[in-house]
């Protein structure tokens, strides 16, 4: 294996996981519960639901925050190489997903494993392993 270094950035990846904390553990002092973006997704249109406010302003902020870095820096260009079809069913398949595994890797990986969950350690494991399993099957057995 070799690292490509001209394009290997440690500090702004570092910089954004301390951010994922800093917000996910303002979230929680001030609500009292995990920010698992599909759980507040979810209750934000289940009609009556509680802390709609917040949970809109986190997740407009999850989507202005591309925006705001693309004034700071050069804005990447996304490449998908699966097309619109494919897309579509990994959309429906994180979606199945994350109802299935009752949380996301926001939810589980971040504040899950901070809290010591094990219920979050499995999930985060089950997560992982699926994505080693599809990337090497993705790029070994189907060549894509």
């Amino acid at each position: 294996m070799t690292i490509d270094w001209l394009h290997f950035t440690p500090w702004p990846a570092l910089a954004g996981g301390v951010l994922i904390g800093l917000a996910a553990s303002l979230f929680a002092l001030a609500n009292g519960r995990v920010a698992g973006i599909s759980g507040l997704l979810g209750s934000l249109l289940q009609p009556g639901s509680d802390g709609r406010l917040e949970k809109t302003l986190f997740l407009v902020g999850l989507l202005a925050a591309p925006l705001a870095w693309a004034w700071v820096a050069a804005p990447v260009e996304p490449v998908f190489s699966a097309g619109a079809a494919g897309l579509v069913l990994a959309g429906v398949l994180v979606g199945f997903g994350t109802r299935y595994g009752s949380g996301c890797t926001s939810g589980h990986g971040v504040c899950g494993l901070a809290r010591l969950s094990r219920r979050s350690l499995v999930a985060t494991a089950c997560f992982m392993a699926s994505a080693v399993i599809t990337v090497w099957l993705m790029r070994h057995v189907w060549g894509g």
